[in-house]
């Protein structure tokens, strides 16, 4: 027999990929390939060199295990199979950057096609048993092709990312690589979802494939993204600190906000992107995919709830995360950026089957007052959903922006314009909902009618106003407290007593009514069925191109 390197036919079954599983199983059972069939057919005989090429790649897999699974880690393929629905991995590029007469399996980075929940989506998984799952030539070439063909088919990339970084012996070809994949990533935002799922190291000039993607996932153990080591920076700065305090799963799921979702463990980390998945198109000019769903007695069970959720006290909290469990589908609602910046709740959940972004204050943390990092959480977030069309719901409680010299230093101007941006800037549905208080510049900008929104109502109790009503009697009336109190009166009592005006009068959701700021005072049991229909109104809505500009210059 000759050997493979003797048939270009085979060399190119070989660089495409498509050597499957039942060419790998021909190695335990080589019978089969040269007895007849079940119908007394003659079979093709399996060439050796077809059979070395499925042991090497049994044999790459057998060492990957002993290599991962030390260290507590899945191999590349058993992410996979995690990730996708069984069976439904299509790989491509099998051994292509690696050389089977040297018994080198392929590159470090799988690459190939699979299903999420039936939907197809494109799939890269770095393997850190080749070579540290560096990426080289090789290893950019096979992201760069998955990626064109993830866009002419107009479907979700999912890449797992387990990898040392650039391959120091191939030098500046392996950072052209590095510039080529970022290129692409920037041509696939916002045209189909990115998702990103860390898994193991990433450093250097790597953080930014994942960081330039929508979603980011990493996990307790193991998982790492820094631009600098730890050992540069004790050689730069003379500052100790470990991996996992500088760049670890948790630091960036609660300080920096890098990541989107800790994960528990990588099955869980994994589980998530799968949830995610489903709640968005495959591509920018799909719309989200819709599922049954069938009202019960129970609904209006956990609707009449809501009355007694929200305390009258507006100074008194409450996890608005119940509110949004009474008005979404079967109270499932997966969050995104659940540990950073949580004055403020994003995520996604079902009304009447058909999927949505929530936006909301959380007056549990801070009175749900923005800060620097919730408005770039809740801008972030709107962008994503107006990408693809998924519409977004803003359930809205704040008593503004959070005061004090941090805030302003820290940027709350600039970085509280990308909220204003976002709601602007959205063409998908937008419905809000007032369920308590909104004062100031915070009302605008979450989801006001007047910066964009398609529908807006108040609860009966909602109160919008420019300030508090003890802080406008403050201003308002400062010198008529001031005489009281020059006089010897009670102060409290004729604050209190200007402060009850001022909330009938101004305070009160009446006015925006008056003004077609809000269109409708809705009791808090009506709710859902307020958002079903308003969301069913608005299913028709499509995007339109509202000048020639290249594009805007958004804060950043």
């Amino acid at each position: 027999m000759s050997d493979i390197t003797e048939s270009p036919a085979l060399q190119a079954l070989v660089a495409d990929g498509t050597l499957d599983d039942a060419v790998a199983a021909a190695v335990d059972t080589p019978r089969a390939a040269t007895e007849g069939d079940a119908m007394g057919g003659e079979r093709q005989p399996i060439r050796p060199s077809v059979l070395k090429a499925a042991q090497l790649a049994r044999d790459a897999e057998a060492h990957a295990r002993d290599r991962q699974h030390v260290k507590g880690k899945l191999t590349a393929r058993e992410r996979l199979d995690l990730l996708l629905d069984t069976g439904t991995f299509e790989e491509i590029g099998r051994f292509s950057g690696g050389d089977i007469n040297a018994g080198r399996a392929g590159a470090a980075v799988i690459t190939g096609f699979g299903e999420v929940y039936g939907r197809r989506v494109a799939v890269y998984a770095q393997d850190f048993s080749v070579r540290g799952g560096t990426l080289g030539v090789a290893e950019g070439r096979k992201i760069c092709r998955l990626m064109d063909q993830a866009l002419t088919l107009r479907i979700p990339i999912v890449a797992l990312i387990d990898s040392g970084g650039a391959r120091i012996q191939e030098g500046v070809a392996a950072l052209t690589q590095y510039g080529r994949i970022f290129r692409k990533t920037c041509d696939a935002s916002g045209t189909v979802p990115q998702i990103s799922l860390i898994l193991g190291p990433c450093a250097g000039g790597a953080v930014y494939c994942p960081a330039l993607t929508d979603l980011i996932v990493m996990t307790r153990e193991n998982s790492n993204m820094f631009v600098t080591g730890p050992d540069v920076i004790k050689a730069a700065t003379g500052e100790s600190i470990s991996m996992d305090d500088l760049g670890g799963g948790a630091v960036h799921s609660t300080t920096s906000g890098v990541a989107h979702y800790l994960g528990a463990d990588e099955a869980d980390a994994i589980d998530y992107a799968r949830t995610v998945l489903a709640y968005l198109p495959s591509n920018a000019d799909e719309q989200p995919p819709t599922y049954m769903y069938m009202a019960t007695r129970a609904d209006r069970e956990v609707a009449r709830r809501l009355a007694s959720i929200v305390p009258d006290n507006d100074r008194q909290p409450y996890d608005v995360l119940d509110v949004i469990r009474c008005v979404v589908d079967y109270g499932e609602f997966v969050q995104v950026h659940e540990l950073f910046a949580p004055s403020a709740v994003v995520g996604f959940a079902c009304i009447d089957g058909h999927p949505v972004g929530i936006v909301a204050n959380q007056p549990n943390v801070n009175a749900g007052g923005l800060d620097v990092d919730s408005s770039e959480k809740v801008a972030r977030f709107v962008r994503l959903c107006d990408a693809f069309n998924l519409p977004v719901v803003t359930l809205v409680d704040t008593p503004g922006y959070k005061p004090g010299a941090e805030q302003e230093h820290a940027g709350i101007i600039r970085r509280g314009a990308k909220v204003i941006y976002a709601y602007a800037n959205a063409q998908v549905p937008l419905v809000t909902i007032v369920l308590r208080k909104a004062y100031g510049g915070a009302y605008i900008v979450m989801g006001s009618k007047s910066i964009g929104a398609d529908l807006n109502y108040a609860w009966p109790a909602a109160q919008i106003a420019v300030l508090g009503a003890t802080g406008a009697v403050n201003i308002i009336h400062r010198k008529d407290l001031q005489k009281a109190k020059d006089a010897g009166g009670d102060v409290d009592a004729v604050r209190a007593k200007y402060a009850a005006e001022y909330e009938r009068t101004t305070v009160n959701a009446n006015l925006s009514m008056e003004t077609g700021q809000i269109d409708a005072m809705i009791d808090p049991e009506q709710t859902r069925d307020t958002l079903i229909d308003g969301l069913r109104l608005l299913r028709g809505k499509r995007r339109t191109r509202r000048t020639d500009r290249h594009h805007g210059n958004q804060p950043l």
